[in-house]
Order: C-alpha cells, then sequence, then structure tokens
C-alpha cells in the first residue's frame, strides 16, 4: 500500500550528523523535549488571578544508544569534555529519513556537547548486545 500525504513517518531510520557529516549509526535516539517555564505574577491591585508571562526556556538533553564496537569516536568525545576540553558543536543534528532514505525532518542542535557517557551492563548468562549510551546538551533546538 503506498504511503499517504498525512502518514506518519517510522522512527527507525535516522542519521546524527555533526558539520554535515554522518557520524556513527546508533540504534536508539531520543530527541529532547523544550518547554517554556511559566512565570506567575500579579500586583496588588489587579483580580485575583495570576497573569501568566514567558520565562527561560529549557531544553532536555538527546540521547544516543547503540551497540558497543571497536570505534571509540563516541567515547572519545566524552573523554575530551571529562578532561576539560569542551567543544561546543555549532551544527549537529539528528535527521530522520523516509522509507526511500530520503530526509523529511531535521532538527538542529545548537551548542552542542556531550555531558554524560554510560556503558553496558555485562551479564555472563545473557544474551544480548552490549549497548553504550551517550547524553547530549545544547541551548537550543530547531526544527526543519
Amino acid at each position: 500500500m503506498p504511503r499517504r500525504e498525512n502518514d506518519p513517518f517510522a522512527s527507525f531510520n535516522f542519521l546524527l550528523e555533526i558539520d554535515g557529516i554522518v557520524k556513527a549509526g546508533f540504534s536508539e535516539c531520543s530527541v529532547s523535549s523544550s518547554e517554556s517555564n511559566v512565570i506567575e505574577y500579579r500586583e496588588g491591585n489587579e483580580a485575583i488571578t495570576a497573569r501568566k508571562l514567558p520565562g527561560l526556556n529549557k531544553f532536555g538533553n538527546v540521547t544516543l544508544k547503540r551497540g558497543i564496537s571497536q570505534d571509540m569516536d563516541v567515547f572519545n568525545w566524552w573523554k575530551a569534555v571529562r578532561d576539560g576540553d569542551i567543544v561546543r558543536d555549532e551544527s549537529m543534528s539528528v535527521v530522520l529519513l523516509n522509507e526511500k532514505r530520503e530526509e523529511v525532518v531535521r532538527w538542529n542542535l545548537i551548542n552542542a556537547w556531550p555531558c554524560k557517557w554510560m556503558g553496558p551492563d555485562l551479564k555472563a548468562n545473557a544474551n544480548e548486545i552490549a549497548i553504550e549510551s551517550l547524553e547530549i546538551c545544547h541551548e537550543g533546538l530547531e526544527r526543519q
């Protein structure tokens, strides 16, 4: 059955781009949330209902997960931050692809850098892939 124009896209086709280059494959990516804090304000001579004003904008972290391999790029990126060399990436994107592997949605992260790395849970009696996780914090999110 052909895809209809208003059908939602599947979530399993995505890329992580840094400076326009696809960096690494990940099995899971959670694009962050964003919210605007609400400031409630009322002066003494106003009605008993407070006004609601926009406050600071907050952006949640992006979490990437993948199976551990010989590729050290992700870990070395986190290690540089851990060692005090924080380089904020100005052009990082999570790209959603359609069934034909064509770009359909892009989320651009502003001033992104890795803030957390988690290694795998290792179990001798388990039959699963060893997964590493990388959390990326940022100062803004734009959707194209």
